[in-house]
Formats: structure tokens, C-alpha cells, sequence
């Protein structure tokens, strides 16, 4: 009864809102660039926003990268998409009735696109209604108990009463339960491999029918791509992403759940946890949430009403990433002194961009140049909160 209560109390603020989309929309020649870009040796989200940020275009800046690789420090040739191949992923994501959608544009997940570091493009199938929506996280434990998966079932369907999208990662367990109390209202799936395949192979129907019934899968992999271990975090990072807050069930001393709780708090998300047995191991994790911080869930109001406030907050698009701007590469470049200082100033330990502009002496463009060539030729480590490294 409070389960209901509190989803009838969320709906007059949450379920008949509708969506406000915005953005930028790319020609079909500028999202064959884009997806040329992201798909070369050595672009990840961070270098491809400083490459369309400072050449204007992905087309200019896949013209430069050879050279910016070489000024780097390169000691190879840098592998750069070739159009054939990029034409043959979006003919096979046609034929897999998916598509990709840039960070500008009116389906992306607008909470994914604020995060730092999120990805320019995303391969998606199905709807772009569910993306957009408010979405909450809820992850878990894979061998999940039967107390947990039924205390998911509950606020999966609440919030998606609500109109929150529920987003989880196709995992056995509690995304399953997520999953699949949400399906009918509109679930997000984000994916570690090519959403030609999905994982775990037990859920491959619900993957059909999250896709074909209303709901929406998203990866940043290419098609084809099949998930090895280290693509996990990557997915998880989605899921933290695009939702408000992220729900812990139950999750194990280094689970993969509390990979994305790490994730989500390290990109501003509310981190939210249910308490279980100190003699299930299956609890450790979530209990610990608990202990550094994490908002205790004990009824299935008190996710609707963390949610509520956040909800509430605009997410704007700032157009610093979708929408390809001038070209601003008529500045001066730096000279070989500046690299150098640059060079020398760096080391293994993560170190601030602002304390290396204001330590050199080296002005900012030419530092983030400098940044970007050492990026390109392999030479560089990104770390969370803009920090970088020599690698």
C-alpha cells in the first residue's frame, strides 16, 4: 500500500510531463564523420571533443590528425576510420532496425550527454521517448536472492508508474528483475558489446522485446562487437550516466554494481542502497554504500522520493559538443619550447590542466593543443575530473 501511495503522489509531478527535446541534428555526412572519428586509434570522448572544438568539424579534424599524432610524438602511423568501413556499421545498424544519435541531438539521454567524458555517439534501437525520459539506475547482484529480485520488481514498477525510465545493464539477477517489471511502461538496456550482442545468451528474448515493445538499448561499442570483461565498466558508466539517482540491491565486495555506484557518485548522480543480512555476502556491498554515505532505501517511497527533487532540474545542452562550431586552428601553434616545458611538467601522477597552464607558464590553447597532440600519438592518460597524466 505505500509502494502504491507513493507512486500516485509521483505522478502528479513526473508521468504526464512532457519531454522537452532540443539539440542539434546531424547530416547524414556529418554522422558518417563523426563516427570515422571515434572509431580512429587513440580518439576517445575527451580527444573528440577537443578535436571538433578546435577544427570545427570531424571532416577537418580527421584531415589533421596524422600530423597533430606526429607533433605528439608518434612513433606509428595512426589508424584512421575509413569511410567504407563506417558506411558498412551504419548500414548494419539499418539492418538491425537501430541507428546512431550524436550527444547533440534530441534523443540522446540528456543526463548521459552532461556527464564529463560522455559518448559522442551512441548506437540505440528503439524508442527515443524512453531515453529522454527522467531515468532511474538499478543494478545488483547476478546470483540475486529472492527477497532482493522482489524488492527490485517493486520499485522497478513504481518508478515506472511514475514515469521514470528504469535503466539497467541485461544482467542475470537483479537487472533482469528490473528489467522485466518495467517493460511494459519502457526500459533502457545499456550494452557492453555491439547491440547485435547482447549478454548475457539467457536473455537475448528479453533484449527482443525490450527493443521491439516500447523500450530502448544503447552501447557505444561497434556492432559486432563482442563484450570481453573490461567492457563491463564501460557499460556500467552508461547506466550512471543517463539516470538521476542509482539503486544498489544487493552487490558483493567488488561487484560490478558497485563499479557503477562509484561511477554515478564520481559524475554527481545520488547514489541510493538497500540494507540486507551482515551474513549474506550478497549485502557487503550495498551495507558499505551505507556506511560511506549512500542514502539508505528501506521502502520503495524513499526512492520515489529522492527521486522528486531531482526530477525537477533541467538538464540544458550547452552545444559544446553536438554542434560543430568554427574552426578555430588559425591560432598560432606552440613552438617546440612549449611542448617541451609541457613534457617536462607532466609525469605518472595525475596532474590538473589549470595548475599545468598556470605552473608553465604556456598559454591555455597551446596547452590543450600540446594535450591533444600527446593524446593522439598514445603518449597521454585521461583521468576522472579533467586530471591527466604522461602514460
Amino acid at each position: 500500500m505505500q509502494a502504491e501511495g507513493a507512486s500516485s503522489q509521483a505522478d502528479t509531478s513526473v508521468k504526464h510531463q512532457l519531454v522537452k527535446k532540443s539539440g542539434i541534428v546531424l547530416t547524414d555526412q556529418q554522422r558518417l564523420a563523426w563516427l570515422r572519428l571515434i572509431r580512429s586509434d587513440n580518439v576517445g570522448p575527451i580527444t573528440f571533443r577537443s578535436l571538433i572544438n578546435h577544427y570545427g568539424s570531424a571532416e577537418k579534424a580527421l584531415a589533421m590528425i596524422p600530423e597533430l599524432a606526429a607533433r605528439g610524438g608518434s612513433s606509428r602511423r595512426i589508424r584512421i576510420a575509413k569511410t567504407d568501413e563506417a558506411e558498412r556499421e551504419l548500414e548494419t545498424a539499418a539492418r538491425f532496425g537501430g541507428r546512431f544519435v550524436g550527444i547533440g541531438e534530441p534523443d540522446y539521454p540528456p543526463a548521459l550527454r552532461a556527464m564529463e567524458g560522455a559518448p559522442p555517439l551512441l548506437a540505440m534501437h528503439g524508442s527515443g521517448a524512453v531515453a529522454t525520459r527522467p531515468a532511474l539506475g538499478i543494478v545488483g547482484a547476478r546470483n540475486s536472492s529472492v527477497a532482493g529480485s522482489k524488492f527490485t520488481v517493486m520499485i522497478a514498477e513504481a518508478a515506472a508508474r511514475a514515469g521514470y525510465t528504469v535503466v539497467s545493464g541485461l544482467a542475470r539477477g537483479i537487472d533482469t528483475a528490473a528489467h522485466r517489471a518495467s517493460l511494459s511502461y519502457g526500459t533502457l538496456a545499456a550494452i557492453a558489446g555491439g547491440l547485435d550482442q547482447p549478454y548475457p545468451p539467457e536473455n537475448i528474448e528479453l533484449y527482443k522485446n525490450i527493443c521491439s515493445d516500447g523500450g530502448v538499448a544503447i552501447s557505444e561499442m561497434p556492432y559486432g562487437w563482442i563484450p570481453r570483461a573490461r567492457d563491463f565498466p564501460r557499460r556500467n558508466r552508461l547506466i550512471a550516466g543517463c539516470a538521476l539517482a542509482v539503486v544498489v540491491v544487493e552487490a558483493a565486495h567488488r561487484s560490478g554494481s558497485l563499479i557503477t555506484a562509484r561511477l554515478a557518485n564520481e559524475c554527481g548522480r545520488e547514489v541510493l542502497a538497500v540494507p540486507g543480512s551482515p551474513l549474506d555476502p550478497r549485502a557487503h556491498g550495498s551495507n558499505g554504500l551505507i556506511r560511506q554515505g549512500a542514502t539508505i532505501i528501506c521502502e520503495v517511497s524513499d526512492v520515489l522520493e529522492a527521486l522528486a527533487p531531482l526530477s525537477q532540474i533541467e538538464i540544458p545542452f550547452s552545444g559544446s559538443v553536438g554542434e560543430e562550431k568554427a574552426d578555430e586552428s588559425d591560432a598560432p601553434p606552440p613552438d617546440d619550447s612549449d611542448r617541451t616545458r609541457i613534457a617536462q611538467a607532466l609525469g605518472p601522477s595525475p596532474c590538473d590542466i589549470d595548475d599545468l597552464i598556470r605552473f608553465t607558464g604556456v598559454h591555455a590553447a597551446a596547452v590543450h593543443l600540446i594535450l591533444l597532440e600527446l593524446d593522439l600519438a598514445g603518449r597521454l592518460v585521461r583521468h576522472s575530473g579533467g586530471t591527466v597524466s604522461l602514460a
